[in-house]
């Protein structure tokens, strides 16, 4: 992977800004491994749980967070997963934030918000689909998720940056801090299938607001959309991130001092909030049958929508992790982990694409060499819903762990590569992969 040289220490300093002038001032590029780093290790660590989705034994019969079924090394796979998400958004709008700090006028970006946010969002409905699910079945029109909110969110930031930066980071903020006050009043009648009313608009526009949850586009038999990550608050976090990035104009140590106490400061509310049960979150924790699952009760936090709480426990630490590798030469770390990681963060998009298929094929061929059904890996979720989930399929635990790392061997290589191309080329049509 070829890279420009990082910078001296004596370059890593902050660079002049008038507060008057409104400007935003530019940043050494090369400091940045860290963000990239911690993109890459999220992204890796997405890859263990769409492996999990495909390969362990109980992914269709039960969610695995669920404390009645689950176990803690089970819980736990699931629940590392849950950083992914959040960080991958969140560094979403501090990447755009970059931009401008890197010499990119506010118009063109703009307009490269909203060109590639109608990408993504292109993206999700066809190819993710395709990939996540190998049938043209168009039943399950589409299932929107992480790159969907993405994309809607750029096209929202778009309009945001003619604020200033602090407004936009009171909207991110204030959107994750009081979304959770509206459960209670955002309520979407379910679909609960064919012989089911229909949801009104109303119903819908919740669903892709606020509540997930599947409904028709028109009157059943029309297709189906399954709504995974509703908007809010998952645009807040995008802005957010967006506001956060005013960090790296700040020189070496108060860069490193902030993020520390930023994240600090993010944790240590989510264990105060979380242990008072007051707000946050719609599922409280209790005392479980063992100190083990007591533990698991307090982490155990609602993902869709996101409560509070949730971007909390993933997001301070984080950001604590960015800290402590703020400043980090990926060209001189020790070991091999660390330059993959910022390898595979250097094209998350490319990567996200390719985790699909590597861990739809990885479970695929698994269970063809084990000589077990395998219809169901060509089906989308509704046929699911309609037949139930199938019986007697899937693997132990660690065998998921073995094929995660091999998925991993596998995406380095081409990872490497298409890094590499970005470093050497400036093609328009690179930014958007």
């Amino acid at each position: 992977m070829s890279s420009a040289p990082p910078p001296t220490a004596a370059a890593d300093t902050r660079p002049s800004y008038s507060p008057a002038s409104g400007a935003i001032p530019t940043a050494p590029r090369a400091r940045l491994d860290a963000v990239d780093l911690v993109r890459g290790l999220v992204m890796v660590i997405m890859l263990l749980d769409h492996t999990r989705e495909f390969v362990h034994s109980a992914a269709l019969q039960f969610d695995p967070t669920d404390l009645a079924q689950t176990n803690v090394p089970l819980f736990l796979t699931r629940w590392i997963t849950h950083f992914c998400a959040p960080a991958f958004v969140f560094l979403a709008g501090t990447g755009a934030y970059l931009q401008v700090m890197r010499g990119k006028p506010l118009g063109e970006l703009r307009r490269f918000l909203v060109s590639r946010g109608l990408w993504l969002v292109f993206l999700e409905l066809t190819v993710v689909r395709l990939f996540a699910f190998w049938d043209l079945d168009y039943s399950l029109l589409a299932m929107p998720q992480v790159i969907w909110v993405i994309g809607v969110g750029m096209i929202c930031l778009a309009a945001l940056t003619y604020l200033p930066v602090r407004a936009i980071g009171a909207f991110g903020v204030l959107m994750i801090a009081l979304h959770n006050a509206l459960d209670g009043v955002l309520s979407a009648t379910p679909w609960q299938g064919p012989a089911s009313a229909v949801p009104s608009v109303m119903d819908k526009l919740i669903m892709v607001l606020h509540q997930p949850g599947p409904f028709p586009i028109g009157g059943w038999p029309s297709p189906v959309v399954l709504v995974l990550y509703p908007l809010v608050p998952w645009v807040g976090v995008l802005a957010a991130g967006y506001a956060f990035g005013r960090l790296y104009t700040l020189d070496a140590g108060r860069r490193r001092t902030a993020l520390l106490r930023l994240g600090a400061a993010l944790t240590l509310a989510f264990v105060v909030l979380r242990f008072t049960n007051l707000y946050g979150d719609p599922r409280p924790w209790a005392a479980q049958s063992s100190a083990a699952f007591t533990v698991l009760s307090f982490l155990n936090l609602q993902k869709y929508p996101p409560s509070l709480l949730y971007l909390l426990m993933t997001l301070g630490p984080a950001i604590l992790l960015l800290g402590a590798l703020d400043g980090i030469d990926v060209r001189a770390a020790r070991g091999r982990v660390a330059r993959w990681l910022v390898t595979f963060g250097r094209v998350p998009l490319f990567f996200y694409l390719l985790q699909w298929l590597t861990a739809h094929g990885i479970g695929l061929l698994l269970a063809l060499a084990a000589g077990r059904y395998t219809a169901y890996f060509f089906q989308n979720p509704m046929t699911w819903f309609s037949n139930g989930p199938p019986q007697n399929v899937g693997f132990p635990l660690w065998v998921v762990y073995v094929a995660w790392i091999a998925g991993v061997l596998l995406l380095y290589p081409l990872c490497r590569w298409f890094a590499a191309v970005k470093a050497r080329r400036r093609d328009w049509w690179l930014s958007y992969l």
